[in-house]
């Protein structure tokens, strides 16, 4: 069971990695706040651009129209959705 944690606690570092990367300061950033405006700040080109760092990181993948609703997530929870995601990705290449 700790190997899940240990995948969310990966992306979530490599979250705040990016972030840091984009040059926002997460000195104050919780689990539970939000990316976008009401919590990190984070505008909608920041939020795509974290995206693609997390696609090339993890080989994910976000659609163009998820962007928006991805500023209402909070670090733990966008954490979650590229978790569930590599899963999903991993799953998909065992039925090939």
């Amino acid at each position: 069971m700790t190997e899940g944690f240990d995948v969310f606690e990966t992306v979530r570092d490599a979250v705040k990695t990016a972030l840091l990367e984009m040059d926002y300061d997460i000195s104050e950033l919780a689990d539970d706040m939000v990316l976008g405006p009401a919590g990190l700040d984070l505008e909608s080109l920041a939020v795509a651009e974290l995206a693609v760092h997390i696609e090339d990181d993890f080989g994910v993948k976000f659609a163009d129209e998820e962007l928006p609703g991805m500023a209402d997530l909070t670090l733990d929870e966008f954490s979650a959705l590229v978790v569930e995601r590599m899963g999903a990705t991993s799953a998909a290449g065992l039925a090939d």
